[in-house]
């Protein structure tokens, strides 16, 4: 018999989601879906189910109106109990039934994830609820969008994580200088934050898209595109995984951008800074001074409560006015559409800053502002992540804690 006492984070620390955010969420979603006028919702994709349930077990979660929740979980029913608060689990866990009778044991007709699964699961869990269901993707995210004091504190750990993580970048460039490769200078990043408790995984919420965490593109790496809806793309550790880091190594006077995702307890923060080995030429200076003032803008227009896309407008017409549009967040063709991106559990969540993203940043969001400008020869620019309080945003990464450009 296996025991839980080995689900613990570092120095044994409780790393599950407390007892009292599960409740609120719940309730949350329940009188969310009264308003909707659902009476009850199918919940399988797995960074939902960690949300409402504090694990992530293969099976379901049904979740009613009424605030009746019952997870019904396919493997480890003790794992999900455990995590899910033990005994002061807030919802029931049971073993999941045969899929033959999976709608008598729920008893009505839920709504299902429609915009999360793929057609033909869609498919196969509504023959076995008894045909069209109604879609509760949006309504969730919507929820998920207001960030918890909780959950802003785990972000804010995994800033300070973050931190750790380009400044071991910044040692190593130190010491090695000259010839190393892009892959190895990531490397050093990977270790910190692995050590620290990065599960392995940065999770994207538009499908069929995956992430590499540790974007490294020096000099002509930084013009490189791929499939990615970035700024930047890089060279790539092979054609399956094209995006980041890859085999060039980095050389004097280059353009040296990093792009950082850390993790922390599922938890994102994304942060880019910029290095060199000895000084670069003063017009990347400049750009990336250009992106800063961008990238305050964008700042204060969400702290303003403007929408969305009013940052956009603010930002882009920046650019134009920079003589920069052409080279904003990508060259033509390959350009991307936005200069900001919100994140939690996921690293594209929504809103985002671009054109049709027609709201503000909610009190309790969360943003990564991230303006970048991209020339054949390289790549500049500036992240951080923020939320919003009703004082404005607030930094969730480094912020000027860390400096825009370090020389080695």
């Amino acid at each position: 018999m296996w025991s839980t006492e080995g689900l613990v984070g570092p120095e044994n620390e409780d790393w599950r989601v407390p007892v009292s955010e599960l409740e609120e969420r719940q309730a949350k979603f329940s009188l969310s879906l009264s308003e909707h006028n659902i009476n009850s919702a199918w919940i399988n994709d797995p960074v939902d189910m960690y949300w409402l349930v504090g694990n992530r077990q293969t099976g379901g979660v049904h979740i009613t109106s009424e605030g009746n929740v019952t997870q019904y979980v396919r493997s480890s029913l003790e794992r999900a109990k455990f995590e899910s608060g033990g005994n002061n689990s807030p919802h029931l866990i049971e073993q999941h039934p045969r899929m033959a009778n999976l709608m008598s044991e729920v008893g009505q007709s839920p709504a299902l994830q429609l915009g999360r699964m793929t057609a033909n699961d869609a498919a196969f869990l509504q023959s076995k609820f008894g045909g069209k269901s109604k879609d509760c993707t949006t309504i969730l995210w919507k929820l998920r969008e207001i960030k918890s004091s909780w959950e802003i504190d785990r972000m804010k750990e995994s800033g300070e994580i973050q931190k750790q993580m380009f400044e071991a970048i910044n040692s190593f460039g130190i010491k090695n200088g000259e010839g190393i490769s892009e892959l190895e200078l990531a490397a050093v990043a990977d270790g910190v934050s692995r050590s620290a408790g990065f599960g392995g995984m940065v999770r994207m919420r538009k499908w069929p898209m995956d992430c590499d965490r540790v974007v490294i593109a020096s000099g002509t790496s930084g013009a490189i595109p791929s499939y990615f809806d970035s700024a930047i793309g890089g060279a790539g550790a092979n054609p399956l995984a094209s995006l980041g880091a890859g085999h060039k190594k980095i050389m004097k006077g280059e353009s040296i951008l990093v792009d950082i995702v850390h993790v922390h307890r599922g938890y994102i923060t994304d942060m880019t800074r910029m290095f060199s080995i000895g000084k670069p030429d003063e017009i990347w200076i400049e750009r990336l001074e250009q992106m800063e003032e961008i990238a305050t803008n964008v700042k204060n227009s969400l702290s303003n409560g403007d929408t969305c896309s009013k940052a956009w407008e603010i930002g882009h017409s920046m650019s134009v006015n920079m003589g920069l549009s052409e080279h904003l967040m990508g060259m033509p063709p390959e350009q991307s559409r936005f200069l900001g991106h919100s994140i939690g559990l996921e690293l594209d969540e929504t809103p985002v800053v671009a054109s049709g993203f027609d709201a503000p940043l909610d009190i309790g969001g969360t943003m990564a502002i991230e303006p970048k400008v991209i020339f054949p020869e390289g790549a500049v620019g500036i992240e951080d992540c923020w939320y919003r309080d009703e004082y404005g945003l607030q930094c969730l990464s480094s912020g000027k804690s860390f400096p825009s450009w370090t020389e080695w």
